[in-house]
């Protein structure tokens, strides 16, 4: 079980990190957009794109930090080996893999033309692929959860057994 350190901790991450992500929407993607304005008429089209890119990609890491929060929540709480976790962890893979899709989006954005460098293209796939790669371990770690589930409704049952035997 989690001491209580670890999750004051892992609590107060969450909170800076979503602090973060609240911050890049208010304030960033305003200053994003305005310095965007100053692109020449042939990248103005990247303009949108980009931003709906940047803000879509905060709500996902938000996405993840809340369900994280409700996860640590049940494993402080001793439920965290119930059906109801499934849920969180189903959010998390999906917003890890819109994440990723988005960050394939941005390659596709500024691959054509003149925009960006070749090599920021081919970065942002490698980033891509990085971050599928997480949504792949968080999705071994839900395979991970559901053996746990059922080794605990089947000691659960034993001990029902047991008790009914004694």
């Amino acid at each position: 079980m989690m001491g209580k350190v670890t999750v004051l901790a892992l609590r107060a991450v969450i909170v800076l990190l979503l602090a973060g992500s609240v911050g890049v929407q208010t304030v960033l993607v305003p200053l994003l957009a305005g310095d965007l304005k100053g692109l020449d008429a042939g990248l103005a089209h990247l303009r949108t794109p980009i931003l709906v890119i940047t803000v879509l990609g905060a709500v996902a890491v938000e996405v993840v930090l809340v369900c994280v929060w409700r996860l640590v929540s049940m494993v402080r709480r001793g439920t965290v080996f119930s059906h109801a976790a499934f849920r969180y962890v189903d959010v998390v893979i999906g917003a890890v893999v819109a994440a990723a899709l988005l960050v394939f989006a941005l390659g596709v954005v500024l691959a054509p033309g003149e925009a960006v460098a070749p090599g920021v293209v081919l970065l942002l796939g490698g980033a891509g692929v990085a971050v599928l790669g997480v949504a792949l371990v968080v999705i071994v770690l839900r395979m991970l959860l559901a053996q746990a589930v059922a080794r605990d409704v089947e000691a659960a049952q034993m001990q029902a057994e047991l008790d009914e035997v004694i």
